[in-house]
């Protein structure tokens, strides 16, 4: 039968697709539908039509699944940081291992491809090390709330798809219970000082961001609070106010971003409070952590993901070893205490320097950081500087290697590469050339980093011919 936009439909979702909607059928035809889950048969309606596939929402749910447990949250479904915490976690894990297998198939070109059994996560809720709130005077207000609710302050989270609203939220079940009890006291502190979120239309006002860091292995918490200009008059109340409140608190720095781009990045920092950084152990290893510096936001899963690939490398320690987009260098402190000698390459300058200080912490003499923006650094004969690798492990951001990075690769010759990836779209493209380009994907490990969302860490290993 024939699909068409503003169509109602009774639809059973067999399974989840990548990025957490239900996938339904009618007849060949796939729909994707929100906030639905596997074996709910839901009355739906098509908002959108596409040529191979189309969109819908719920407006009834007719059976519900045998997978649904109750959620936590009241603020998951529309604030869509946890899209399937309604679906229990077994099946949140088989579901994630069937998608990135269907990905590798279909993207990889990989006929009747089947990943390792998928690492569950020891902890499914208050699991992050890190989370970021966005401050605004565009409130997002939902259909049961009163008519003369606040709408010119809010500290949230966005709304999927709107850049304008925020969320605001009073908890958080990612982060720990004390990250909901400093976002609640941010806000109200906020207000009384009568401080002005940042509006994104007209570019006035002062609060921009709050992003919380936690050392799981520590105990040690940043909060970073990031402005559209540097007042420590107006920001120091609240600073005070906050270190009163929660003396726990061991590092406040404020990040000044004076741009109109809407990112928590700043031109320049102050450190108001303790150090400039916070720590965090993975195993026996300590790692100082700067507040723009990239860190796994799962500590307790990252010494399981590393512990992963670390194994998977089979090192002897007599191997050279480079670590791309190597961050803080958790990565390469992890792997030089197996090899010869570790080089890690990343572009983000305080990040290196992180890296630089953590391996001197730890006693490691044998891994060395280098600034490098790895879109174009091998492409001038930088690479004749360093030492050829005998395995190589890369992790990139979600949007993968630049083309210029995974078509160079295969150049450095090295025996293996272990491909750490948070996307396995972008990771099962760049398969797809290294195995054109001489290498073999002999096998995959998925580790559940997420718990509740869509997102998954994978560990690839390739082999050369």
């Amino acid at each position: 039968m024939p699909v068409k936009k503003g169509q109602e439909l009774e639809l059973t979702i067999e399974s989840l697709a990548y990025g957490g909607k239900g996938i339904a059928r009618v007849d060949d035809f796939v729909i994707f539908v929100k906030n639905a889950i596997p074996g709910q048969k839901v009355r739906a309606l098509i908002y959108r039509k596409r040529k191979g596939f189309g969109e819908a929402f719920p407006l009834e749910i007719l059976s519900e699944s045998s997978h649904l447990v109750d959620a936590p949250c009241p603020h998951f479904l529309t604030c869509g940081g946890c899209k399937v915490q309604q679906l229990n976690y077994e099946e949140q894990l088989a579901q994630k291992q069937q998608q990135v297998e269907n990905i590798f198939q279909r993207q990889a070109g990989i006929e009747g491809f089947k990943v390792d059994k998928i690492i569950p996560s020891t902890d499914i809720f208050h699991y992050r090390n890190k989370m970021e709130f966005t401050f605004s005077n565009n409130r997002w207000v939902l259909p049961e709330e009163p008519d003369d609710v606040e709408r010119d302050f809010a500290l949230g989270m966005h709304i999927p798809k709107r850049w304008d609203k925020i969320l605001n939220l009073d908890e958080c079940h990612l982060m720990p219970e004390i990250g909901t009890e400093i976002l609640n006291k941010t806000r109200s502190l906020s207000k009384e000082l009568k401080l002005k979120p940042y509006d994104q239309k007209t570019h006035n006002g002062f609060l921009r961001y709050l992003i919380l860091r936690f050392g799981h292995g520590t105990g040690q918490i940043m909060v970073n609070i990031v402005t559209s200009y540097e007042n420590l008059d107006l920001l120091n109340p609240l600073v005070d106010g906050l270190l009163k409140s929660f003396p726990q608190i061991t590092t406040v720095v404020n990040n000044i971003n004076s741009r109109k781009a809407d990112v928590s990045f700043g031109q320049y920092e102050l450190t108001l409070h303790g150090k400039p950084s916070f720590e965090e152990k993975l195993g026996e290893l300590t790692f100082e952590i700067s507040a723009n510096s990239f860190f796994q936001t799962n500590s307790i899963m990252a010494e399981k993901l590393y512990q992963t690939a670390l194994d998977a490398a089979q090192l002897s320690g007599d191997e050279t070893v480079f670590d791309l987009y190597c961050g803080t260098g958790s990565i390469s402190l992890f792997v030089a205490q197996k090899a010869k000698e570790v080089h890690g390459f990343e572009v983000i300058v305080s990040a290196i320097e992180d890296a630089t200080r953590n391996a001197v912490q730890n006693g490691i003499g044998n891994a060395y950081f280098h600034v490098a923006n790895l879109d174009n650094f091998f492409k001038f004969g930088q690479g004749k500087k360093y030492p050829k690798p005998d395995v190589i492990f890369i992790d990139p951001p979600r949007a993968g290697m630049h083309k210029f990075m995974t078509n160079y690769l295969p150049r450095f010759e090295a025996k293996k590469i272990i491909y750490i990836s948070c996307n396995p779209s972008t990771q099962a493209r760049d398969t797809e050339i290294l195995q054109n380009k001489g290498y073999s994907l002999k096998n995959l490990t998925v580790v559940d980093m997420f718990p509740h969302t869509p997102h998954i860490e994978s560990v690839g290993v390739f082999q050369r011919n």
